[in-house]
């Protein structure tokens, strides 16, 4: 795939030749547009409402396809807007992104349903918080809002345990891979190129414009960061979005001539997820319980199907270091026996839930930027006011509820750094 990119380029007369090369000597390098760099649903979104502005873009991706890390292992909820801060990023780009998705989904016949949310008080010491989750959402804009008691919760949801529920009428869940097969497609028909296999290795800044460093895929699968990596391309783009996600942190201390003091210290939470067997689906609605420090607790989702699945938990991941990052190198094993966690968790507001009828479903990784017992931390989005490189743009810390943030956030970037 990077050779099918060069080649592109050298088409549209963007090859820089070798002897007008400055530093670096013998590595080709070719102007570009707009880059993005990662195909999850983020980058995606971006390369869509880039492409469809005109512009010539190009994404490139390490892994073989898009929406193989953070965008393919999560709920797969579309999030109303309920928990964040107001007027935070978070807030903003939910209600915002809900809106945009719900749109897109019916328009482009993506799977999706609005199912709607309980969010339980099952002990009469969590109803202050829940009353305060009410407050916050409709200070966020979300509408529909609804405190029931225990029993009206229980005529939605028979199988439900609670003394005091919010619902939320406009949450729901989507086919991610549909969504962003959707969005794939729709950026290519409008002229952008996908670049899989292929790995922004890092950077550097020349003549006030950042130079990416890119190779194949497969020249770093033995690579350990005990000796220096060289491009085999070096891209020099007018715009670059650094939607590498779980990587993204790691990637930007790679930019030569990026101060490292504005990037963010990335913090990682692993979360598993059980799928209900052996049982009748017991729920038509998403189930969530109070929120928990690192995520939102251990809560009932469905797919389009009907599958009940339980999670994300949270585990902290310790002494995860850049190279490790930056490789993607997390483990993704669902151990069995964690499920022993689960089912008193999930009984508190699932009583009825049987021994034995969780099996293993899929892990999925965090891209926190605060660690345990700390504050939650907002999407942080970096531009040219912070760090000073025009045409960079990193993004940090897109963890839930990035997926229903995604083209929010593609449309605020195009709007206030595409020139």
């Amino acid at each position: 795939m990077l050779g099918h990119t060069i080649r592109s380029l050298r088409k549209a007369r963007r090859w820089v030749s070798p002897k007008n090369l400055t530093s670096r000597v013998g590595v080709e390098r070719a102007a570009a547009d707009c880059m993005v760099i990662g195909a999850g649903a983020v980058g995606i979104a971006v390369a869509r409402e880039l492409a469809l502005k005109g512009r010539e873009v190009v994404v490139v991706e390490s892994a073989s396809t898009f929406g193989t890390g953070t965008s393919s292992r999560n709920s797969e909820v579309i999030h109303a807007g309920i928990y964040y801060p107001r007027n935070s990023l978070k807030a903003v780009f939910c209600v915002r992104g809900r809106e945009l998705l719900y749109q897109y989904c019916s328009e482009h016949e993506v799977p999706h349903k609005q199912i709607g949310k309980l969010i339980v008080a099952t002990k009469s010491s969590e109803v202050p918080k829940l009353n305060d989750l009410m407050i916050r959402g409709i200070e966020n804009g979300v509408d529909g809002l609804r405190m029931l008691e225990g029993f009206e919760a229980t005529e939605m949801e028979p199988e439900l345990q609670c003394v005091k529920a919010l619902f939320s009428p406009v949450s729901g869940i989507v086919d991610s891979h549909s969504l962003m097969l959707s969005l794939v497609g729709e950026a290519e028909n409008h002229g952008a190129t996908f670049c899989y296999n292929t790995t922004v290795i890092g950077g550097h800044i020349e003549g006030n414009r950042i130079c990416l460093h890119i190779s194949e895929s497969k020249d770093l699968e033995n690579w350990d960061g005990k000796f220096p990596l060289h491009p085999q391309v070096i891209l020099m783009p007018k715009l670059v979005v650094n939607s590498a996600g779980l990587s993204a942190p790691a990637l930007a201390k790679r930019f030569d001539g990026l101060n490292s003091i504005v990037i963010p210290a990335a913090q990682y939470a692993r979360g598993c997820y059980f799928v209900l067997s052996k049982m009748k689906a017991p729920f038509k609605h998403l189930i969530y319980p109070i929120p928990e420090d690192g995520g939102l607790g251990v809560h009932v989702t469905l797919d389009l199907d009907g599958q009940i699945k339980f999670g994300p938990d949270v585990e902290w991941i310790k002494n995860m270091d850049d190279i490790s990052s930056f490789l993607n190198k997390f483990d993704y094993s669902v151990c069995a026996k964690r499920a022993e966690r689960f089912y008193p968790e999930i009984r508190k507001y699932y009583p009825n839930l049987k021994d034995d009828s969780l099996e293993p479903g899929y892990a999925g990784i965090r891209p926190k930027l605060s660690g345990a017992q700390q504050s939650a931390s907002d999407f942080v989005i970096q531009g040219e006011d912070i760090h000073g490189v025009p045409g960079l743009v990193n993004l940090f810390g897109i963890e839930s509820p990035g997926l229903t943030s995604s083209m929010a956030i593609a449309e605020h970037i195009v709007a206030r750094y595409l020139r």
